[in-house]
């Protein structure tokens, strides 16, 4: 295999994407207190990691005629991989992935199942519906906390609460994104939300779904479960989610990436709400 379509390949999977999804399964077995369980939390974290970087190349699969346009610098389109060899690449990460979910709890394995069987139809079935591929995206990864939490058997209350935050704002964020890939996908014949409601129209549906989100973050605090600590970072991440939700109607590529960085920093907010717990 030469150099190139070695990159290639990795450059499929979206390295940092899938590996931060690992890292949010982490955290969702760190925020039940789940560490004292560590081969599970590494079963977990892996098939993750696998599973994100399986649906990611094959995301790319089945959009290599749609990347022509919105994203021509991509391995297949340039060349550095072949569909095929995406393919084979694709199944041989969901295997991996199969392999590891197979040692964990049962609700951990359904977990597992039900989201491998999403990415595989996310492209084909999901993506051109309006709204719908937006949700799917939503709960998978909002649903990467869960998993974390049912691999070492522990789902609270807090677990869920962020489950929910995290999916609300990943829906916003993927409309944002479709926003800026309008071109290519009228071009493709795709029904996404903005090409079927308009742009604008789009963009205050993400707008009204992260308002929702803002508004629950503090329940974890309400709720007594995590203190002023937790409060305080969730606000700024609230901040900055604020701030990009209003970039995205000039700017929707600069948007969706602070989008995806004032998602972190909610996420922190429940590691740093678990660790003033635990002090």
């Amino acid at each position: 295999m030469t150099g190139e379509r070695a990159r290639g390949l990795l450059e499929l999977t979206r390295p940092i994407n899938a590996v931060a999804a690992g890292a949010l399964t982490f955290i969702g077995a760190f925020v039940v207190g789940g560490l004292d369980r560590p081969a599970m939390v590494a079963a977990a974290v892996g098939a993750t990691v696998l599973a994100v970087g399986a649906g990611n190349t094959m995301n790319d699969y089945f959009d290599r005629e749609i990347d022509r346009i919105n994203q021509p610098d991509r391995a297949i389109p340039r060349g550095a991989v072949t569909p095929r060899e995406a393919l084979v690449s694709s199944l041989a990460l969901f295997a991996g992935a199969v392999a590891l979910a197979l040692v964990l709890p049962l609700l951990a394995l359904a977990i597992a199942v039900v989201n491998l069987l999403a990415l595989v139809a996310y492209t084909e079935v999901f993506k051109g519906l309006p709204g719908v591929g937006n949700a799917v995206v939503g709960y998978l990864g909002g649903s990467t906390f869960l998993f974390g939490a049912a691999a070492v058997g522990r789902v609270t209350a807090a677990v869920v609460v962020l489950f929910a935050l995290a999916a609300l704002s990943t829906v916003a964020r993927e409309i944002v994104k479709d926003v800026e890939d309008v071109a290519g996908d009228r071009e493709e014949g795709l029904n996404t939300l903005p090409i079927a409601v308009g742009e604008r129209t789009a963009l205050w549906l993400a707008v009204g779904l992260l308002a929702v989100a803002l508004v629950a973050s503090p329940l974890p605090y309400v709720q007594e479960t995590f203190g002023w600590p937790y409060l305080v970072v969730v606000a700024l991440a609230d901040l900055a989610m604020g701030y990009a939700a209003v970039e995205s109607f000039t700017d929707p590529t600069a948007g969706q990436e602070h989008l995806s960085y004032a998602m972190f920093l909610a996420a922190a907010a429940f590691v740093v709400g678990r660790v003033a717990v635990a002090l």
